[in-house]
């Protein structure tokens, strides 16, 4: 198995574990909304282009909401989890991007479903993953990075170090420490749950805290 198809597992196993209306790391979605987002992501055109074009964002959230609405009971919440553990219809084109695409995503969806209700320990992640994460992470944060002036280099705690952008005007440049999984968390969005350091100048720290906070 490749490491997406692992982590599709550990994503639908991660909603199984959980009630409906489990609270997620996704600001107003509970289990249900999270799995009907990764179904829909798969399956339907519209929410497909909803994630990429911003004008369709409010035809995929109502899509995902509908979708969500009819999962609030055990089994047919069980049944749209199931859907989850499925690998998207052939037609998709979710079914040919494999790991370039989802490595990132499911684990970044497992972990807001683990620590939606609040911290727990973090996952022991296989040394192959954690080196699919850092392949695939550049391009995963870069639309988070896009509004972010200041130079970011990312530090693993094995010394591994990547320079992710180069400061705009007068800016400088801050180094974000942390395991692999941490990181890819604080950089998509999700630093208030991540375990990393964020090192510089107090005015360069702060203006990434403000696209990017931390906790």
């Amino acid at each position: 198995m490749t490491w997406h198809e692992i982590e599709r597992e550990q994503l639908a196993q991660a909603l199984r574990d959980v009630t409906p209306d489990a609270p997620t790391l996704c600001e107003g979605w509970e289990a249900r909304h999270l799995a009907a987002h990764v179904v829909l992501r798969e399956r339907s055109a519209v929410v497909g282009a909803g994630i990429a074009i911003p004008a369709l964002s409010p035809r995929a959230e109502a899509a995902i909401a509908r979708l969500a609405d009819q999962a609030s009971t055990e089994g047919a919440y069980r049944d749209l989890v199931a859907r989850v553990a499925d690998r998207p219809p052939r037609w998709h084109p979710a079914s040919w991007v494999g790991e370039f695409a989802n490595v990132v995503e499911f684990f970044v969806h497992t972990e807001d479903v683990r620590r939606g209700a609040g911290p727990v320990p973090a996952r022991e992640l296989h040394p192959g993953l954690v080196e699919a994460l850092w392949s695939h992470l550049p391009r995963a944060a870069k639309g988070r990075l896009r509004t972010v002036p200041v130079g970011v280099v990312l530090a693993r705690t094995d010394g591994i170090r990547r320079h992710l952008s180069t400061p705009k005007a007068d800016y400088g440049t801050v180094i974000v420490r942390g395991d692999v999984g941490e990181i890819v968390l604080y950089l998509l969005g999700r630093g208030a749950a991540a375990d990393v350091r964020v090192e510089g100048q107090d005015d360069d720290v702060a203006t990434i805290e403000a696209v990017l906070p931390s906790r």
